[in-house]
């Protein structure tokens, strides 16, 4: 038995010009683990004369991680970094306490037809680690960690588990595991987890007690152990989580913190445009109102 505690649609949000299916924060969870934001992004298609476009924007209290199916974007930020995301590529930002960035179509793709498809997660920072200074790293396709298992493709994208590390500097206990089969799998994996524990479904279906799930559901264990349960031909599916902190957090926008008073100094150290500028862009987006406030 799965031992799955809530069952997670994907629900449709406006990020600007682009359309995602969030999928955390909900409101009967916000979190999983450290875990406070998945977006999954497409797939999109996008002719030569759409592209993505989020201009600067500020980030606190997080790391943000990019990883894609299918597409490209390139990635700025006020440290100075300009690099573009490839598939299966990893982008991890780590904003501490504050750093701004954009991502954008790469300009040799603008004018063509093209496809964009992936996750874009926010994983939160402990408490003591919030205004640490913020870093960048960024992964190559060979560096994630690739193995078969009992007939399932297995990349662990973030984190430590089943006696495998991922090179992405994370900064507590977590797992961002990916599991694909070509035949039906019956995965017992649940006594390798810890903490809290959620599965996504991205393409096939997944089987537990009788009851079937499919793409875009994300289910949260009761538990971190997963029990037992059956992956259909063809699925691929992300399990993530890890230890949950002590202390709250709250979201506003694109900040997260332990406290509000963290969330206010930033909201007025962004208006005052004090964020390390990002090289070779001038727009500056304003606040949303508070009706945007998540918690």
């Amino acid at each position: 038995m799965l031992n799955i505690q809530l069952i997670i649609e994907e629900r449709p949000s406006d990020i600007g010009n682009f359309m995602v299916g969030r999928l955390l924060p909900f409101r009967e969870k916000r979190m999983v683990g450290p875990f406070s934001f998945i977006d999954h992004m497409g797939p999109v298609a996008m002719n030569d004369h759409n592209n993505l476009d989020i201009p600067p924007h500020p980030h606190i209290g997080l790391s943000t991680l990019t990883y894609l199916f299918e597409g490209n974007i390139m990635h700025k930020d006020g440290l100075g970094t300009q690099i573009e995301i490839k598939p299966g590529q990893v982008n991890w930002m780590t904003a501490g306490k504050g750093i701004a960035h954009s991502e954008r179509t790469p300009d040799y793709l603008r004018n063509t037809d093209k496809v964009l498809h992936g996750l874009q997660i926010w994983v939160a920072l402990p408490k003591h680690l919030e205004q640490m200074e913020p870093e960048f790293f960024h992964a190559d396709v060979d560096q994630i960690p690739a193995w078969e298992e009992n007939g399932v493709r297995y990349k662990l994208i973030a984190g430590e588990v089943m006696g495998h590390q991922s090179p992405i500097p994370v900064y507590s206990p977590l797992y961002f595991l990916e599991l694909k089969t070509s035949a039906q799998q019956t995965i017992k994996i649940g006594d390798k987890l810890f903490g809290e524990s959620a599965i996504y479904i991205l393409e096939g279906a997944v089987e537990s007690d009788g009851n079937k799930f499919e793409p875009k559901q994300l289910l949260v264990a009761k538990e971190s152990s997963l029990c037992e349960f059956t992956m259909h031909a063809h699925t691929t599916i992300y399990i993530f989580g890890g230890e949950p902190f002590p202390e709250e957090r709250f979201i506003y926008w694109n900040f997260v913190a332990s406290t509000r008073e963290l969330i206010e100094a930033a909201k007025e150290r962004w208006l005052a445009q004090d964020y390390p500028p990002v090289p070779r862009e001038t727009e500056f987006v304003p606040l949303p109102p508070q009706s945007k406030n998540i918690k």
